[in-house]
This record gives structure tokens, C-alpha cells and sequence, in this order.
């Protein structure tokens, strides 16, 4: 499985390639930072993140896209900002057909470090260990987007169990019909 990870944000947006399969060791094939001015207006910004990300759909051809789930922060400005960033990667990977997961952040470094609560020194040492990496990627945004693609990996095939499994049921559940229901007035 080859998931591109996207840690989305407006000034730096995180991506990160990895391929593998749960239980084996996994393989970064690339990481980096889509980056736009702070000063840009709004639609270039938007922009210079949809062509960063469709090069690296391009480079790479990944079987699924991970984003980051955006969260409720203090700063109303830096939610917009991430939730436009991650609707773009959004976009771009729909646009080619390329199943979207969303991750939270808790979820993510769950996956990634045993806890929910780890902090992102420990989410990067780990995806250096995980990765078999001199170094941790840097920005942290690069390693937060390998976590969201190795969280993906490691996900997905217990949600794609549970999904059958429920749809599974949904077929086999008895069909009752519908009773219509009366309003009685008083």
C-alpha cells in the first residue's frame, strides 16, 4: 500500500510518502513541505498548495491520501487556514479517484508513539525509528505527514474488516417493513 500523507496547513503543508504493509517494515519514498508566502493573498496560497500537492500525486501515484482531521484550536484564523489547506488535498485526491482518509492528531500519534498525548519530538523520533531514518524530517510537519501515512497503513486494514463486516450485516439483517405511524391530536 503507498499512502501520501498530508499534515495541511496554509504557510507550510506537510507531505509524506510511504509504502508498506501493516506488520512489515515500511519505506518513506519521499517527504518534504509545500510552502507559500504569508503575504500571498489567500487564492495564490490555495493555489501554490493544489500544484504542490498534484506533483506529488504525480511523482509518486499513491493508492490513498491521508490529511490530517482538522481540529478545534484557540486560533479561529489558523483553523481556517488548516481546514482550506486540507479541503485542497481533499480536492486533488478525489479529483483522480484517490480514496481520502482523515486521521485525527490523537489518532495519529496513537498509531504512531503508544499515546495519544505524545509531543511532536516523540512523533518524530519515532517515524526516524519507524523509517529506518538517519534523522528526523524536518520541519516537523514533514514527520507529522510520514505519521499520517504510517497511521494510515496500519489503520485501514482494520477499518476495511469492520466496514465489511457491517455491510456484511446490513444484508443479512431482516428486512421489516415500515409501519406508518399516526399523529393522534388531542
Amino acid at each position: 500500500m503507498r499512502v501520501l500523507g498530508v499534515d495541511p496547513g496554509l504557510t507550510r503543508c506537510g507531505v509524506g510518502v510511504v509504502e508498506g504493509v501493516a506488520g512489515r517494515p515500511l519505506t518513506m519514498l519521499g517527504v518534504g513541505v509545500v510552502r507559500t508566502p504569508a503575504d500571498a493573498e489567500l487564492g495564490h496560497r490555495l493555489v501554490a498548495i493544489e500544484r504542490g500537492i498534484e506533483e506529488w500525486l504525480d511523482e509518486h501515484r499513491p493508492e490513498y491520501v491521508a490529511v490530517e482531521r482538522v481540529f478545534s484550536q484557540h486560533n479561529v484564523r489558523t483553523v481556517m487556514g488548516t481546514a482550506q489547506a486540507s479541503a485542497v488535498a481533499m480536492l486533488c485526491a478525489s479529483r483522480r479517484g484517490i480514496p481520502v482518509a482523515l486521521h485525527t492528531p490523537s489518532e495519529v500519534k496513537a498509531a504512531v508513539t503508544g499515546s495519544g498525548r505524545a509531543d511532536k519530538a516523540q512523533v518524530g523520533a519515532m517515524v526516524t525509528r519507524l523509517l529506518r531514518l538517519d534523522a528526523p524530517p524536518k520541519p516537523a510537519d514533514a514527520a507529522d505527514a510520514l505519521a499520517l501515512a504510517i497511521c494510515h497503513i496500519w489503520r485501514a486494514p482494520a477499518v476495511n474488516r469492520l466496514q465489511q463486516a457491517h455491510a456484511t450485516a446490513a444484508r443479512r439483517a431482516p428486512r421489516t417493513s415500515a409501519v406508518p405511524v399516526r399523529k393522534v391530536s388531542r
